[in-house]
């Protein structure tokens, strides 16, 4: 039997035929498909024809040699001797379920999905069953990726299996390819909700339909419309708004909390919804030109809300955003210090919110030249939350105050421990403050250009734009000799997309790439204007030309599966 398995793959298959002619020949049927394989192998159709019909008539009850006979037609161009073979066996199947499945099992194994499913469907009229082979058939939908079949299959399964939906959707995300397979699925939904109102599940992936093209004001109707008729508490809805916001569809999100608060103050989403809807409102702002009346706006909002519900642990988060708000846009540093403070005093705040709320304190230190007390909260954290993203996070903060504040040695150490985070983008940040220091004090021991610059960083930090360029426009002046070129140009970039002056920012990047192209920076820039191309001027060419260049000039870089990743969907790349 080895040697038979060498000849074959070494492409003697004659030599492999005469051995398993033998040992078939001596009466071990084991040998039998392997005895076939090989006569098929061998275009010898006649040998192989006749050996099956021999082991049909000894073995008249098996169905496994008459599809075998089938398969030998097959291969030898004819189908419709195969196709009269196998309609016969499913003409004669018995009312019996293990027995269907068995002759379906048998069609599966020789690649004939069309009648293995066949085979299920008449089952299903013998035994007047339309639930019957339901996941056997979805398997076999999938493997033909049979689309429309496989959705009408979903929808028979799901009003009885209702932890199947994560299931089907995700298959369906992964076998879709356009917006005409998910106007099919709309179609048969429609059709299902229609003959059948009450069944929820439907509503729930006609919601899920629509968020997957993007149009999230028919998510949300649909979503009320569902919770209108359950009368449920209204989580559905929650997080779907929550999607909402992560997809920056703002307006519906906003929509959505609102259809929450009007349900009443009795019900358990109206603290939460009222203070998400002030975030939804502040992100919307934010993401987009604004001037400082809606910012104002924005602090009445959160200072209202706090009034009518007060400091506590169900509203900490809320203080938490308001003092961002006032740190970083409307720059009031010893309001959002004191709301801070008033934050993690709070008896009861969940420890997560609790950790982000120092840090956040720490940096509010930090910017009001308390620099000790930001230190100390920083390592406050580290030490409470060990071998943890927010103890990175904290880890991090304390090494970028040690370089905001001058100390490089010491601020290097602790960033060459965390080039090794868990967190991607604390280990990159990490690596790139910690090469931007070597780099910089191997130029200049001092130091004194770098420290010029890392003043700059912090005023970009604390989004006092007109500040940091005056710094950084200050450095060439008083250091001419400076090694910050790149790093100077990357600066500016990152404040002009702080601005939301992308064309500014596209200037920088590109100066970057052409005179800086194996420097520091360099990745970092041409994945930027990919990014800016791709999400904020809507140049989808420009933006595969950049994340191509990434792949095949920058394949070491962090960036490179995240590039692989939107190259590959903007080319328009099916996901199999």
């Amino acid at each position: 039997m080895a040697l038979a398995k060498q000849f074959s793959a070494n492409g003697e298959y004659q030599k492999a035929l005469d051995i398993y002619q033998k040992l078939y020949k001596t009466n071990n049927e084991i040998y039998f498909n392997s005895y076939i394989n090989t006569l098929i192998f061998l275009k010898k159709f006649n040998e192989a024809e006749s050996a099956a019909r021999k082991m049909i008539r000894k073995h008249p009850g098996s169905n496994e040699y008459v599809i075998t006979l089938g398969s030998i037609y097959t291969q030898h161009s004819q189908a419709d001797k195969a196709n009269a073979l196998y309609d016969d066996l499913i003409k004669n199947l018995p009312v019996d379920q293990n027995s269907i499945t068995m002759l379906a099992s048998l069609f599966y194994q020789v690649s004939n999905a069309d009648y293995a499913i066949k085979t299920f469907l008449e089952g299903r009229k013998l035994l007047h069953d339309n639930d019957v082979f339901s996941f056997e058939l979805v398997t076999l939908y999938r493997f033909k990726r049979d689309k429309n079949a496989l959705t009408e299959e979903y929808l028979n399964i799901l009003p009885r299996n209702p932890l199947f939906l994560s299931q089907a959707e995700n298959t369906f995300a992964t076998l879709f390819e356009n917006n005409n397979d998910y106007d099919m699925l709309r179609i048969a939904l429609l059709k299902r909700i229609q003959k059948d109102p009450q069944q929820t599940i439907y509503v729930d992936l006609l919601v899920w339909q629509f968020l997957q093209q993007k149009d999230f004001d028919q998510a949300l109707n649909q979503a009320i419309a569902l919770n209108r008729r359950a009368n449920d508490d209204g989580s559905d809805i929650y997080q779907l708004c929550s999607t909402l916001v992560y997809n920056e569809a703002y307006d519906a999100a906003i929509r959505g909390y609102e259809y929450l608060i009007s349900l009443g103050k009795d019900k358990p989403y109206y603290v939460s919804s009222r203070i998400e809807m002030i975030n939804a409102k502040n992100l919307k702002v934010t993401a987009g030109k604004y001037v400082p009346a809606d910012l104002v706006q924005l602090e009445k909002d959160y200072q209202d809300l706090l009034a009518e519900f007060g400091k506590t642990q169900s509203t900490a988060f809320a203080m938490q955003r308001l003092a961002n708000l006032e740190v970083f846009k409307l720059h009031k540093l010893a309001e959002a210090q004191k709301v801070l403070e008033e934050a993690v005093a709070i008896n009861g705040v969940q420890p997560a919110l609790l950790a982000t709320c120092k840090l956040d304190l720490g940096d509010v230190y930090l910017l009001n030249g308390q620099p000790w007390e930001a230190t100390l909260l920083y390592s406050q954290v580290e030490k409470d939350y060990p071998n943890t993203n927010v103890g990175q996070d904290a880890k991090f903060r304390n090494a970028k105050f040690a370089y905001y504040t001058g100390d490089f040695t010491w601020a290097k150490g602790q960033l060459d421990v965390l080039k090794a985070a868990t967190s991607q983008l604390i280990a990159n940040d990490a690596l790139n403050l910690s090469l931007l220091i070597s780099d910089n004090v191997a130029a200049d021991t001092t130091g004194a250009a770098l420290k010029m610059y890392a003043r700059a960083d912090l005023q970009i930090f604390a989004q006092q734009q007109n500040k940091a360029n005056q710094i950084l426009d200050s450095i060439n002046i008083k250091y001419p000799n400076n090694q910050l070129s790149d790093d100077i140009l990357m600066a500016k970039a990152r404040i002009a997309i702080q601005q939301k002056d992308y064309n500014d920012a596209v200037t920088d990047l590109k100066k970057i790439v052409a005179e800086h192209p194996n420097d520091l920076w360099a990745d970092d820039a041409v994945f930027m204007l990919g990014d800016i191309y791709e999400n904020q001027l809507n140049d989808k060419e420009q933006a595969k030309t950049y994340y191509q260049k990434i792949i095949t000039d920058y394949s070491g870089s962090l960036y490179i599966n995240d590039a692989r990743k939107r190259f590959r969907i903007l080319r328009g790349d099916v996901s199999s």
